[in-house]
């Protein structure tokens, strides 16, 4: 069993702001933007983008508890998106928790 992590570290925090842009990159639209599923995706992306931004504000304040906390809202917006079927997660499991 790996050993638990006790502490956020700017690794930590990089790995997870990786994860979150491969995540952002993979996942494509299910609906054309101007129908209305497509207009609450582009909502949901721009909480992920703005947590997301959050995230690396915080990283460069040196809080990394807080940047560690924004990136995991911002990973778990994408993947909500997936989850209800406005996004495409492409099968990936590891990445996203699929339908």
């Amino acid at each position: 069993m790996p050993e638990p992590n006790i502490e956020v570290t700017i690794e930590l925090v990089e790995r997870y702001l990786a994860l979150t842009a491969a995540a952002r990159g993979k996942a494509t639209p299910l609906h054309s933007s101007d129908s209305k599923e497509g207009l609450r995706l582009s909502a949901m992306m721009e909480m992920a983008d703005s947590y997301t931004s959050d995230s690396k504000w915080f990283a460069e304040q040196g809080d990394l508890v807080r940047a560690f906390g924004a990136i995991n809202y911002a990973h778990a917006w994408i993947d909500c998106a997936v989850k209800i079927g406005l996004l495409d997660g492409h099968g990936d499991d590891d990445m996203f928790t699929l339908p």
